[in-house]
């Protein structure tokens, strides 16, 4: 009997690695300056490290400078994500994006309850899993403005190297060498905020409990 945590970790763990893996196949199958000279096979092995290596797996085997864009927007995403709870991977982790693609679905079809392998998910922790969410997209956003406005660099590639130090990825797209100090001081502290933050940030939700002894009255802002 597998926990809903156990759950999420596998099987979330194995779709993102097969989304990640086809995607970086489709889109740099035929891309000179990735997979386009590597026979069959080397471009199946390239595919699958590509579809780990976001995941902060801590190396590439491609020159991510020439990823197309396509596969840049997917790396996006992969990276936001990151590993499981509890282990050395950054991003989100893999149960807190889950967990609010469920909410979301539990939404869509009018159920007052988030259910998964028929256990239901507290309110609280939906709660916990949009903060974190939300703080790191904060971070990302506010490392990603500062460095636009001390470098001439792209939006595509500061957006890139943001998220990849905020999951502590390791990947480049070949500009940190150089960013001037600003930038730089920028990117370490998202690689402090990213890898123990959001942690410190989820421990403290997690056991801090307050009690009140009323309850206001409710009201519904319109949403949307």
């Amino acid at each position: 009997m597998w926990t809903v945590h156990t759950r999420l970790t596998v099987y979330g763990s194995v779709f993102l690695l097969a989304v990640g893996t086809l995607a970086f196949l489709a889109l740099e199958w035929s891309n000179q300056g990735t997979l386009g000279d590597l026979s069959p096979w080397g471009k199946v092995v390239g595919g699958v490290t590509g579809g780990v290596v976001p995941r902060t797996a801590g190396f590439n085997t491609v020159d991510y400078a020439a990823i197309t864009p396509e596969t840049m927007a997917v790396n996006y995403l992969l990276m936001f994500i990151g590993g499981g709870s509890a282990g050395t991977a950054g991003g989100i982790k893999v149960t807190t994006f889950f967990l609010l693609a469920f909410a979301i679905i539990a939404e869509i079809r009018g159920e007052r309850q988030t259910n998964i392998a028929h256990r239901s998910i507290s309110h609280s922790t939906i709660r916990q899993a949009l903060t974190v969410v939300l703080l790191a997209i904060a971070a990302i956003s506010t490392g990603t403005m500062v460095i636009l406005m001390s470098t001439d660099y792209a939006l595509d590639v500061v957006l890139f190297e943001s998220i990849s130090a905020f999951a502590t990825v390791g990947l480049s797209t070949g500009i940190t060498p150089h960013l001037p100090p600003v930038a730089e001081v920028t990117l370490m502290m998202l690689m402090y905020v990213g890898r123990v933050g959001t942690i410190t940030v989820a421990s403290a939700l997690a056991f801090r409990s307050t009690h009140r002894h009323y309850q206001l009255p409710e009201e519904r802002p319109v949403v949307g």
